[in-house]
């Protein structure tokens, strides 16, 4: 099947008008007939959340040219569901791409991202996906160089057979470099990081605590092929990822569990 066959969703956590989605659309929009759907407010932070108590409601927007998208008043992973179950129900998608997300979603980070949830959830339905961030915060960031390492991912990935009872799902950063400073690829795991967290407590006007969660990301991981080292290496790191939390090594401490019974 010729690439322009092939469909591919677009979403992310920090809205429609985030520059990264729009460099991560121009990045695939050849690559296949490209449907978005995202956010209609920033959504970062936001994990696997899905909105249950409150109606979905999702309006067609010409945001990109040529392209039908559209923007939800929910978070990423209905974007997803949405997509899949009403928008597409009747279509196969080849690959769903989340980003460019503005600022980092290693290690630790992508059990909170909206970023990678998306992907996520696309990938629990059997498709093919990867979430891209790119280590700069800014608004104003430089998505040169990233647009073309999702360009050059979604078009490997997109070469892939597929595999529904296996699909794909990858956690791709890219360090904050100008492009002819990237030094390449590098497939990793995940580091054994996270955040030290500290809420830092106010009083409003009216005299009444806040407090506003602050932190400082601590690695605490001094082994080799991690996504940590290799962003600090100046490489652009990808992670296979998996849905499946289940820790299979801690079988056989539990062990004495079943023989006490």
């Amino acid at each position: 099947m010729p690439y322009k066959e092939k469909i591919i969703l677009v979403t992310n956590d920090d809205g429609m008008f985030a520059p990264g989605i729009h460099s991560l659309v121009d990045a695939v929009r050849d690559l296949g007939k490209v449907y978005v759907v995202s956010p209609d407010s920033p959504q970062s932070g936001k994990g696997h959340a899905v909105t249950l108590r409150e109606p979905l409601r999702f309006n067609k927007v010409k945001t990109f040219e040529g392209i039908e998208a559209y923007e939800c008043s929910g978070t990423p992973v209905d974007c997803v569901k949405w997509a899949k179950n009403v928008l597409l129900k009747n279509e196969t998608i080849d690959l769903c791409v989340s980003g460019i997300n503005h600022g980092a979603n290693y290690s630790i980070n992508i059990i909170y991202s909206g970023t990678m949830s998306a992907a996520m959830e696309a990938a629990m339905e059997g498709i093919h996906s990867v979430g891209f961030s790119l280590l700069d915060f800014s608004f104003e960031a430089d998505f040169t160089g990233s647009a073309k390492v999702a360009r050059k991912i979604s078009e490997y990935v997109l070469g892939l057979e597929k595999d529904p009872h296996n699909p794909l799902l990858l956690n791709v950063n890219i360090p904050a470099l100008p492009e002819e400073q990237l030094k390449g690829i590098k497939v990793c795991r995940q580091a054994n990081a996270r955040w030290v967290e500290e809420f830092q407590e106010g009083t409003d006007p009216h005299g009444m605590k806040y407090y506003w969660l602050a932190g400082e990301f601590v690695n605490m991981d001094s082994g080799n092929g991690t996504d940590v080292t290799a962003l600090d290496e100046g490489y652009i790191s990808v992670v296979p990822c998996q849905f499946d939390l289940t820790d299979y090594p801690a079988f056989e401490k539990l062990n004495g569990l079943v023989n006490d019974q």
